[in-house]
């Protein structure tokens, strides 16, 4: 009987060292804080970067319970001592769960969830950066976008309709939209960073 609860994404092991990058830019390179990590899917990027920041205390969270279990495993395989237990957080919803606010939020960490999630869930995550972020938090958000209207490759077009026959709902956002909707929650865009496989890291700071 298999009583291994980790789930594997692949692309989460070939990300993880370029988003790392990222972070090292962004994230408080001293100090206590918490990173709120929204949709941490399989957990991979919560034990690796936990692991990496231990100075930060990591706040998983994922709005599918079965993630939850995942995470858990993830966090105890890799022996992590300053990440939390996941909560559910559904980022359309109207209000934030409760999140132990002994250690101030820091930042916020969004990892390929807008185009495989309704546009609400993107307005719901900028509300909610706005609301926790302090001034000078930073939010940092990874994956692909269209530019200009345009797909950035013919592989992200393919993808996008991909997504589009799966959900209507869903598909890969507009830079320059998802730029206005953090404008409209007191989040200014201050880095836009090329990835590998066409995708992109775009960073956002809390007036």
């Amino acid at each position: 009987m298999n009583t291994d609860l980790r789930q594997h994404a692949p692309a989460s092991e070939r990300n993880r060292e370029p988003i790392l990058a990222v972070l090292n830019r962004f994230l408080p390179a001293a100090g206590a804080g918490l990173v709120l990590e929204v949709a941490s899917g399989t957990g991979q990027h919560t034990a690796w970067f936990a692991l990496a920041f231990p100075h930060l205390t990591w706040q998983p969270s994922d709005a599918h319970e079965p993630a939850h279990e995942s995470i858990r495993a993830w966090i105890t395989h890799e022996a992590v001592t300053n990440a939390r237990p996941p909560i559910h957080l559904d980022a359309a919803a109207p209000h934030l769960p409760d999140i132990e606010t002994d250690t101030p939020v820091v930042a916020m960490l969004n990892v390929n969830m807008i185009h495989i999630s309704p546009w609400a869930a993107c307005e719901g995550l900028m509300a909610k950066a706005g609301d926790l972020l302090p001034p000078g938090g930073h939010l940092i958000m990874y994956g692909p976008y269209a530019i200009g209207g345009a797909h950035t490759a013919p592989s992200n077009a393919a993808f996008d309709d991909s997504l589009r026959a799966r959900n209507p709902a869903w598909g890969i956002r507009n830079l320059e939209d998802v730029i206005a909707c953090a404008a409209a929650n007191a989040l200014n865009h201050v880095d836009t960073i090329e990835m590998p496989a066409n995708n992109l890291s775009v960073v956002y700071q809390r007036r």
